[in-house]
């Protein structure tokens, strides 16, 4: 018996087969292997093609298929995780009415904050612990501003996963959990948000169904069945926001528990069990995979935009040709800590929730023309991603997390010595590298329902760490040069 996992990116697509009985990986894929297009019609916009993700999806399980050589009718069920955030429209016929406006595109953020001032910044956080912000809701009141005759002709909007459980199913339902990532969710009343929708003029007749993150999500479609080689009486199980579905990949459930991670967007999750906010929205807060109104379990999320996708932009354009990440680090080693004063400030992927939603772009400074190489260009970068996690953890504090472990997954900027190292030693904590992965984690918690597990600590405790980074006994190069690096973001807020 096997669970199958999909992890649906802004980069790629991932999947995952996991052996029911003892949580072996039979096959991990990515498709596509370049990064999905990302298309930006005007300063600030991001959109993806949703059906874009549903091939890429296909392609990838039947990858797994063929690499794990596993019969697709022992599959019992699946499990699917997904880039927070995004706005999928469809019509009455499930088809997509236009692209989706993803979690990056920052098009929403006067629209959220005059939501903000309007409701009152206190009722917002008291019931929604969030500013409506550049979040889903927001992005939805542009289409109805902007787009009027697309807006009239949407049946059901949707998450990015909530998308790719309807291609399978043909069912379209959601989460509580997504619809607090979309500022849908009212806490402080426990239903639909209707006060924001209302001031949106949002029809509370196109939000779905809600359902438990582990819960009967829909059984597949026989022709999907059949076109994938699949079980036909197979269920998605578990849906999750990647943040969320991350954190629950790596055991991460109970209060002062943190996960991070280092893909596209840098994050660090913590989780708490009261609702609390930061009055400025700067970090936000949504409802756990394992939240119910008895025993709350809060995720508190920190998001750095400008994460791997800086990184993937340094080797793109700064590195040479055909040079790869393995040989980065190798050059990276090289340079001391602080980069010999070059300092590179990650901004650059839109607004920054720390940063008030500001959108201030990325910085290159005091680069010295005679000392500086490439090689320090490489270092900075991780430096200044590093430096933000450390940065906007002074945030998290405030919500009383403060854990003597970080759980990172293996499969982003962790991978990274120096990165890891950094981070560490400046948060002055363990770091965790375990051997699991999003679409790992998914495929895992889909077996929760179908009763191949009790509950989500039970494949918790079969987590594994490949690996610890522990802080660098000698602290104050790291600190001084995280210091200089802070005085800067400081000036540009």
């Amino acid at each position: 018996m096997y669970l199958l996992g999909i992890d649906v990116g802004s980069s790629s697509v991932k999947v995952a087969i996991v052996r029911a009985k003892d949580g072996a990986v039979m096959s991990l894929v990515q498709h596509p292997s370049v990064e999905m297009n990302i298309m930006s019609v005007a300063p600030g916009y991001a959109e993806q093609d949703p059906e874009m993700w549903w091939q890429n999806t296909q392609t990838a399980i039947g990858n797994a298929l063929a690499q794990s050589g596993v019969d697709g009718k022992e599959i019992q069920s699946i499990g699917i995780s997904y880039q927070m955030h995004g706005l999928v429209v469809v019509d009455k016929n499930q088809n997509v009415l236009r692209p989706s406006i993803i979690w990056c595109d920052s098009r929403a953020v006067e629209i959220g904050n005059n939501a903000f001032s309007e409701l009152g910044e206190k009722f917002c956080l008291d019931n929604y612990l969030n500013s409506p912000g550049n979040f889903t809701a927001s992005k939805l009141r542009w289409v109805k501003e902007n787009e009027p005759d697309i807006y009239a002709k949407i049946d059901k909007i949707m998450l990015p996963g909530d998308f790719i459980n309807m291609k399978l199913t043909g069912e379209i339902n959601t989460s509580i959990s997504g619809l607090s990532e979309g500022i849908f969710w009212n806490f402080k009343e426990n239903r639909l948000a209707t006060k924001l929708m209302d001031h949106y003029e949002i029809d509370e007749q196109i939000i779905a169904e809600y359902l438990p993150s582990m819960s009967d999500q829909g059984t597949i479609k026989k022709e999907v069945a059949e076109k994938l080689h699949l079980n036909p009486n197979i269920k998605v199980t578990y849906r999750a926001g990647d943040q969320a579905n991350n954190a629950l990949s790596l055991g991460v459930l109970e209060p002062n528990e943190v996960a991070a991670t280092g893909g596209t967007s840098g994050v660090i999750y913590g989780v708490i069990d009261q609702y609390a906010t930061d009055e400025l929205s700067r970090v936000n807060n949504f409802a756990h995979v394992n939240h119910t109104d008895d025993e709350k379990r809060l995720g508190v999320l920190l998001c750095i935009n400008g994460a791997g996708s800086q990184y993937a932009w340094i080797k793109n354009q700064i590195a040479n040709n055909g040079i790869d990440y393995t040989e980065i680090e190798k050059e990276v080693a090289k340079i001391p800590v602080g980069s010999e004063g070059l300092r590179l400030i990650p901004f650059g992927n839109g607004a920054e929730r720390m940063l008030n939603n500001k959108n201030k772009g990325a910085t290159l400074t005091n680069l010295q023309f005679y000392r500086h190489k490439r090689e320090h260009i490489y270092r900075a970068a991780l430096e200044g991603i590093a430096f933000s996690f450390a940065y906007g953890f002074e945030l998290l504090k405030n919500f009383g997390l403060d854990p003597s472990v970080i759980k990172v997954g293996n499969d982003n900027l962790f991978r990274s010595q120096v990165f890891s190292e950094t981070v560490a030693t400046l948060l002055d904590t363990t770091i965790e590298v375990m051997d699991t992965s999003g679409a790992v984690g998914a495929a895992k918690a889909s077996g929760i329902e179908i009763g191949i597990y009790a509950d989500s600590q039970e494949f918790a405790h079969m987590i594994t760490a490949e690996r610890t980074i522990t802080p660098h006994h000698n602290k104050e190069p790291y600190v001084n040069a995280y210091l200089d690096w802070k005085v800067e973001v400081d000036q540009i807020k």
